[in-house]
């Protein structure tokens, strides 16, 4: 068994236990971790097949921004904060599994780097970019069904932001047309008032000071 195969079925095999862990266990913060386990692990077998742009691709993209995203998800649940910090060294045995065998998968791909070995298949002749070859692939071969996941997505944002904005009787919202269509007389009401003339009544007299008698 040569070193490549053997660092793929490492990483097939740490591939396929996550992602069991990622469905079978119950706590939330343990299935983003194992998660993103799998992916990474993933991204080592692109990298034995010289699909670099691949494996950047899934960590940058899938690790960098849909994990952020479900963790925001995860924490926006009906959560008890204080349970959740109570909680909090519980998830560290799972994060410091994650993070060696993350460290030790990297390390594998530096060592058959630096040792010369060559990966799966033949290796890619100088100046080629795989890059390239994958965008002419998708673009030309498969545009149709590039096309028809990218309506998939669209309709599946669309569900999600209409079930996010459903109407309910707790919320107040505000209809701009029901605004627009309101006149100047609906919100501004003229009440004339009688005006009020001078006083006709006699001006109270001024009291006498005390201790002094009225003029002979």
């Amino acid at each position: 068994m040569t070193f490549n195969l053997f660092l793929f079925y490492a990483f097939g095999a740490v591939l396929l236990a996550s992602a069991l862990g990622v469905v079978l266990v119950r706590n939330p913060v343990h299935a983003a971790l194992l998660l993103v386990l799998s992916f990474v692990s993933a991204a080592g077998i692109w990298l034995l097949l010289y699909a670099e742009f691949l494996a950047i691709t899934l960590v940058l993209v899938y690790v960098g921004a849909v994990m952020v995203l479900f963790l925001f998800v995860v924490m926006m649940l009906d959560i008890d904060i204080e349970k959740l910090r109570e909680g909090f060294w519980g998830n560290l045995p799972v994060a410091l599994l994650v993070g060696v065998l993350m460290a030790a998968e990297m390390g594998l791909l530096l060592w058959r780097t630096l040792a010369g070995e060559a990966g799966g298949g033949a290796p890619p002749p100088p100046g080629f970019s795989n890059t390239k070859a994958l965008g002419r692939v998708v673009y030309t071969d498969y545009v149709f069904a590039f096309e028809i996941a990218a309506v998939i997505l669209l309709v599946a944002i669309v569900a999600a932001i209409a079930i996010t904005l459903r109407s309910r009787k707790e919320t107040k919202y505000q209809d701009p047309r029901v605004q627009l269509a309101v006149r100047a007389s609906d919100r501004l009401k003229i009440v004339k008032m009688p005006s009020s003339g001078p006083s006709t009544q006699p001006s109270p007299t001024p009291p006498t000071p005390s201790g002094e008698g009225a003029n002979p």
